[in-house]
């Protein structure tokens, strides 16, 4: 079974800074989309931000210029950096990778890391 592992939750205080990594597999990582998810109490899951198999990133608006996505091809790592954590960012956030080989699409997750933020 593929298992993404995420770290780097915790408990930080408003305006305060957290690394979330992901590690996969490397013959996953080395072809697939990755990207950060985060579910609420009482929320739907809700997309962070994605990078490409090429680098290309993606962030939402509603962390855009407080959240930066990277991978590390060397060590298999997805990293999520927070800057500016806000009470409202205070979330599981899920490490996912995504990739479609030969008719079929294939997503895996994470088993959760939880942050949060205190005000």
């Amino acid at each position: 079974q593929v298992q993404l592992v995420e770290s780097g939750g915790g408990l930080v205080q408003t305006g305060g800074s957290l690394r979330l990594s992901c590690t996969a597999p490397r013959s996953i990582f080395s072809i697939a989309a990755m990207g950060w998810y985060r579910q609420a109490p009482g929320k739907q899951r809700e997309l962070v931000a994605t990078i490409t198999s090429d680098g290309s990133t993606n962030v939402a608006d509603s962390v855009k210029g407080r959240f930066a996505i990277s991978r590390d091809y060397a060590k298999n790592t997805v990293s999520l950096q927070m800057y500016n954590l806000k009470p409202e960012d205070t979330a599981v956030y899920y490490c996912n990778a995504n990739y479609e080989y030969s008719l079929h699409r294939y997503n895996y997750w994470g088993q959760g890391t939880q942050v949060t933020v205190s005000s």
